[in-house]
């Protein structure tokens, strides 16, 4: 039976035990999550969660929802499938640095421009986990892992940078150590029709423990996180009197007196400028580093698009099939 609104977060807490490292950063993003759908207004049976292959891949078998546990890297086109074929549906794909920017990466980059209207979050720890610790796609260089013992020569791919390239409609990055951000995070994604691509900085305790530390830790976000909020300045640190500015055609940190007004060269974010320049910079700049959306503009969809070509199809069905199969010119007649 469909189930009944309004929802709550115990209504999608599945029955299986849930079997990550303990500490690992996936809980809280699962928690998030589970947290966030019961406010969309939707039922469960609303929801589809689309997985690949990795650590992060586990997430259908943990939501009370219906859910597809797909193979390495194909989680897209099995994503695309469904939504065309159910668009009613809200699905949310969930990969990871490995298994979406490795093998997946030319799938990734397919359903980005495509603008199909799902949301994709891709747990990013910079390592490959499952497997037990090889580098990864997002791996710094230099990195020494089991697969690279004298450091990674591989320059790493930035997330954002690849979803923007790929003209991303809806962009954005968030940190696991932070429910009530990735909520936010989430609920502007579902409320955005087209792609949605979010980038969650995730901890992996075992193989690559405090990746992000510098920037996410308690202690220090304050004064290396800038939070993107549309229509405001990009302001940071514990007293506000930090900000960012362009300098030709880099962006550099900028400071002023303690409780004086932000300076006018301090850059106001407008996610919703159709120029994706100044997001493309953003994700580049990294002390601070941004977290928020950094894109969101209107394109229409793919899904929409191919069931509007089905119906048009579909009105132009003849009525007398015997009547096409000798229409044209080139049928004959077998004596």
């Amino acid at each position: 039976m469909p189930t009944t609104l309004p929802l709550k977060k115990k209504d999608f807490v599945s029955d299986q035990d849930v079997r990550w490292c303990p500490g690992c950063g996936d809980y809280a993003i699962l928690a998030a999550i589970q947290k966030t759908m019961p406010t969309l207004g939707l039922p469960k049976e609303k929801f589809m969660f689309v997985s690949g292959i990795g650590c992060s891949s586990r997430f259908p078998y943990y939501m009370n929802t219906y859910g597809f546990h797909t193979i390495h890297g194909r989680a897209p086109a099995l994503a695309t499938g469904i939504k065309c074929t159910n668009p009613d549906l809200s699905v949310w794909l969930i990969t990871g640095d490995g298994d979406g920017l490795s093998i997946g990466g030319n799938h990734l980059l397919h359903v980005l421009r495509r603008n199909l209207d799902i949301n994709i979050l891709l747990f990013n720890n910079r390592i490959y986990g499952l497997t037990k610790g090889q580098y990864s796609p997002t791996s710094e260089v230099g990195k020494v892992t089991k697969s690279t013992p004298l450091g990674s020569l591989d320059a790493p791919v930035n997330p954002l940078r690849f979803a923007l390239a790929s003209e991303a409609t809806f962009v954005a990055r968030t940190y696991d150590t932070d429910v009530k951000h990735m909520s936010q995070i989430f609920t502007e994604a579902a409320s955005h029709k087209g792609v949605s691509f979010i980038e969650i900085l995730q901890n992996c305790v075992i193989f690559n423990d405090g990746a992000f530390e510098e920037q996410v830790a308690k202690k220090v976000r304050k004064e290396k996180l800038v939070y993107l909020e549309h229509g405001k300045p990009m302001t940071y640190g514990a007293a506000g009197n930090h900000g960012v500015k362009l300098n030709g055609f880099e962006l550099e940190a900028a400071s002023w007196d303690e409780g004086g007004e932000v300076p006018s060269d301090v850059l106001v974010h407008d996610q919703t400028a159709e120029n994706s320049t100044l997001a493309y910079l953003l994700t580049q700049f990294d002390d601070p580093l941004p977290v928020g959306v950094f894109r969101k503009v209107e394109r229409p969809t793919y899904d929409d698009g191919i069931n509007a070509q089905v119906e048009l199809a579909k009105s132009k069905k003849p009525s007398d099939l015997a009547a096409l199969y000798r229409s044209g010119a080139n049928t004959w007649s077998v004596s």
